[in-house]
């Protein structure tokens, strides 16, 4: 919860922050503006080189965020409630769950009675959708 209640803080950071480059962006660019008419190309390398850290400094803010939002929702969810929430969901659709990840080696081999059962089924459930159409 403490870790949510960050995010949200940081979050809300570098909204402000983005806002503040924003407005400092536009000064920037009043000031290149003037430096275009007056012809001063100095002035308007200078303006253009703050500019450009700006804009990096506020992509590397994003990035970091990202990265953090995406780290961090994996790791804020306990296990516990997961595996509740879909014996839940299984419970109520009357489902079998495995609390574990499946495993290769762990798949049931189906019997030939098995199969034959599932093609017969299969092949009743065509013929009537043949029919209807």
């Amino acid at each position: 919860m403490n870790q949510i209640m960050e995010l949200k803080f940081t979050s809300k950071s570098l909204q402000r922050q983005a806002r503040k480059c924003e407005k400092d962006e536009k000064s920037e660019k009043l000031k290149v503006k003037k430096a275009i008419e007056k012809g001063n190309l100095q002035k308007m390398s200078e303006t253009m080189d703050s500019f450009e850290r700006q804009f990096v400094n506020m992509e590397v803010q994003a990035e970091f965020m990202e990265s953090s939002m995406a780290g961090s929702t994996s790791l804020s969810t306990p296990e516990d409630q997961v595996g509740s929430l879909m014996q839940q969901v299984a419970d109520d659709y009357g489902l079998k769950v495995s609390m574990g990840l499946p495993q290769a080696a762990g798949h049931a081999i189906s019997s030939k009675d098995e199969e034959n059962v599932s093609e017969d089924d299969l092949s009743r459930r065509l013929a009537e959708l043949k029919a209807r159409g």
